[in-house]
């Protein structure tokens, strides 16, 4: 009995000398486990081996054993993505600021799949299990939902004001280098591709000032108003008393300033506060641009209310935000979103945002998708990001830099695949009497 269990426990080897250990697999023997065929990309590694066209125009290089651990503890995008922030994962062939290329080439010229489970403990045993211990993540990731909610329930206003932080507070001086004199940080609206960034973007807060039919004297409700981009705008071509309401308290600051320079501090203010926390005042309109996604699908009834609580009769609300393109897909963002960009959000199906905002006791009266006016959009933002890029870097250091080129780029590249979608819903808060103020067709220009 003892002899045949030590037999067993050797695998063969010899009794009485040391088990050989397996050969330690190269990084291109881990991507040849890992993919379906020769990737079309180029994959070279620290270890000297290589795999993937010689003439690719795109490559990957795993820099270091680190590189390898972040992408081995965490498979797909997250643990690449870890990599790529710390540095230890080289794109070749593109500027960091503007990945989009090496993205769109890896979505289809690398297929994953999982290697079968005997393959698998191969290269494990080759690597050493030790390789299986998660590297720290770097500073620019957000903790995993189990910890934030150490910090309250999602969405209880103490998490969100975390979250918001977590993102919109990187640097005011980084957004204006971003976003443009515009400083605005949502999907903007092109009468045609030639259009410049700043144009789409005003042509966005045209198009939403003309479904909310806004006049001068009227008051409008901007919630998570950002840089107080449609505040100003509302107040200096419409006339209008605006008031918008952000969480960030660095956006506050900004967009406050920002009124007071384009001396409108008599229609206009930003307040740092929280949506729910906004007056019951009675408005004309309000406008949501951006933060829907912020909310919670739970929340969607409660938010809803909230808004059309702030209107008066025959007021118009008009909900700008990003969709998913189906119910079947998680309404939860990927691991990438979430840690990196914006924890805790959720998105929800358009279907899904007309019934919320139905069942509010809203009348809905029109509905449109964006979708590809939002990558130009982020295209945009890409090339700025390129363009200040040595700038940025000094900002808001390299890692937060790699950051938002990879998440841009990606976003776009999700937008053109219709991934993701950007929907626009007007609807009024008509009366028990059937008076909506809304007329017999849209008085507004598309």
């Amino acid at each position: 009995m003892t002899s045949t269990y030590r037999s067993s426990s050797t695998h063969g080897s010899v009794p009485g000398q040391p088990r050989r250990r397996p050969p330690v697999p190269t990084v291109a023997d881990i991507v040849r486990a890992v993919t379906n065929g020769e990737p079309k990309v180029r994959i070279t590694a620290y270890d000297g081996s290589e795999i993937g066209p010689a003439d690719a125009g795109i490559g990957l290089h795993v820099a270091n054993e680190r590189g390898l651990s972040y992408v081995l503890t965490a498979p797909g995008e997250l643990g690449m993505a870890r990599a790529y922030v710390a540095g230890d994962l080289e794109v070749r062939g593109v500027h960091p600021g503007d990945p989009y290329e090496a993205l769109r080439q890896l979505a289809t010229g690398l297929q994953l799949r999982l290697p079968a489970p005997g393959e698998a403990l191969r290269l494990v045993r080759g690597l050493g299990w030790e390789r299986l211990l998660p590297p720290s993540p770097p500073p620019q990731e957000a903790v995993p939902a189990w910890r934030r909610a150490l910090a309250g329930l999602r969405h209880a206003k103490g998490r969100d004001a975390a979250a918001i932080h977590h993102h919109y507070d990187v640097s005011n001086r980084f957004y204006e280098m971003v976003l443009g004199p515009s400083m605005t940080y949502t999907c903007a609206c092109f009468r045609s591709e030639t259009d410049t960034l700043e144009q789409a973007q005003a042509n966005k807060y045209d198009l939403v000032a003309g479904k909310l039919a806004l006049k001068p004297g009227q008051r409008l409700l901007d919630v998570g108003c950002g840089w107080g981009g449609m505040v100003r705008h509302a107040a200096r071509e419409y006339g209008v008393r605006a008031l918008g309401v952000t969480l960030s308290k660095e956006q506050a600051a900004w967009a406050q300033a920002a009124i007071e320079r384009e001396g409108l501090g008599h229609l206009a203010e930003v307040r740092h506060l929280d949506y729910r926390d906004a007056p019951l005042e009675q408005f004309d309109a309000v406008s949501s641009i951006g933060l829907t996604e912020h909310i919670g699908l739970r929340n969607y009834p409660r938010y809803f209310r909230a808004l059309r609580d702030r209107l008066k009769p025959g007021g118009r609300l008009l909900n700008h935000c990003i969709t998913r393109a189906d119910s079947r897909t998680s309404r939860k963002p990927d691991a990438f979103i979430d840690r990196y960009v914006f924890p805790d959000g959720e998105l929800a199906a358009p279907g899904r945002l007309v019934s919320a905002v139905h069942d509010a006791a809203f009348e809905v009266q029109h509905e449109e998708n964006l979708r590809l006016h939002y990558a130009l959009t982020l295209a945009g933002w890409n090339r700025n990001l390129v363009e200040h890029w040595d700038e940025c870097v000094a900002e808001v250091g390299l890692g937060t830099a790699r950051v938002w080129g990879l998440y841009m780029a990606g976003s776009r590249l999700a937008f053109e695949r219709n991934e993701i979608q950007l929907h626009q819903i007007l609807a009024t808060k008509t009366t028990k009497d059937g008076v909506s103020s809304y007329p017999l067709r849209p008085d507004w220009t598309a």
